[in-house]
């Protein structure tokens, strides 16, 4: 007996369910193993716990759409697809060129097209954007930084640093509404992410002492540069080129594209430590296991390899 449920059968579960009768009865109402129901149960639900047989069916077409061959395999990829957004939050470009690489061809807009298909918005959730973008216009506007003794301008950066070349970092605070602060350093060749929260918030003298700390073990080749914004929390940075030996640099006022690789990565921070936080909440190991999933993300810039394996490669 086939174990492939038509929207009949989600429709007899379903007011089976209502009407409080076990999986065993409604099993054999529609003619199937209580295993298939129970599993139908589990797989199909919405995230609240509730059976609902359109959205059941729904969630059952979008799994096997999108790929020719044997359905099982389709059924088991998406699967894979659904744990790789709400469990890692990957998006469907890092998604496609995993599975690209594991010998498995599924086009990124193929994956947004499921996403968009999954009635209960559970995976919409777990996207950066969740589906929704918004473009800010800025404007231009002149340095008027005066709070940081000893500022070196970015236009005084070396021409090296483009991004590609190993060992330039940025860095850059994120804070909630009660004071609290947490550091995140980001190196811009291979997008590693080092964050730690700030026990003085945004002193400056502590600040200092945490960045040094840690890049201290990754000094010389591995830290060229550092670039950041006019935040007074950096006004100690001559503590910091004493202590690594790499010069802090300044982008201009109200410019952070300047700074876009430690802006994309505080978005990526925001997916599990949102604006409305009490940064107080989140333990230090919890922030280090947000760490620890940013850094195993695969981006396509490093061909979709993770930036905790092309960050210590070069240390290798």
């Amino acid at each position: 007996m086939s174990n492939q449920l038509i929207e009949a059968q989600r429709y007899e579960i379903y007011l089976g369910i209502k009407r409080g009768w076990s999986f065993s009865r409604i099993s054999r109402e529609i003619g199937v193993s209580k295993s298939t129901v129970s599993r139908e149960v589990s797989r199909n639900k919405k995230s609240d716990g509730e059976y609902v047989w359109t959205i059941a069916q729904a969630k059952s077409d979008s799994r096997r759409h999108g790929l020719s061959g044997n359905h099982r395999k389709d059924e088991l990829l998406w699967l894979r697809v659904d744990q790789l957004i709400t469990e890692e939050q990957w998006s469907p470009a890092q998604i496609s060129g995993y599975l690209r690489q594991r010998g498995v061809s599924v086009c990124k807009q193929t994956i947004y097209n499921h996403v968009h298909a999954d009635q209960t918005g559970v995976l919409a959730q777990n996207m950066r954007h969740k589906l929704k973008y918004r473009r800010r216009q800025g404007k231009l506007r002149p340095t008027k930084a005066t709070n940081i003794p000893n500022r070196t301008s970015i236009h005084e950066r070396p021409k090296e640093v483009d991004g590609k070349r190993r060992g330039d970092w940025q860095m850059d605070l994120i804070m909630d509404s009660f004071g609290h602060a947490i550091l995140t350093l980001t190196e811009t060749a291979t997008n590693m992410l080092m964050m730690e929260r700030l026990r003085y918030g945004r002193r400056a003298k502590p600040v200092a002492k945490v960045v040094s700390r840690l890049l201290f073990p990754y000094r010389g080749e591995g830290v060229k540069t550092i670039t950041t914004d006019n935040g007074s929390e950096f006004a100690a940075h001559m503590d910091i080129t004493k202590a690594i030996g790499a010069k802090v640099y300044f982008a201009d006022s109200y410019c952070s594209w300047q700074k876009g690789a430690i802006e994309n990565m505080n978005k990526l921070i925001r997916q599990y430590i949102p604006k409305t936080a009490n940064f107080n909440d989140f333990s230090n190991e919890k922030i280090m296991e947000i760490q620890k999933k940013i850094n195993r993300r695969p981006r396509e810039k490093l061909n979709f390899s993770t930036p905790k394996q092309e960050f210590f490669k070069f240390f290798n």
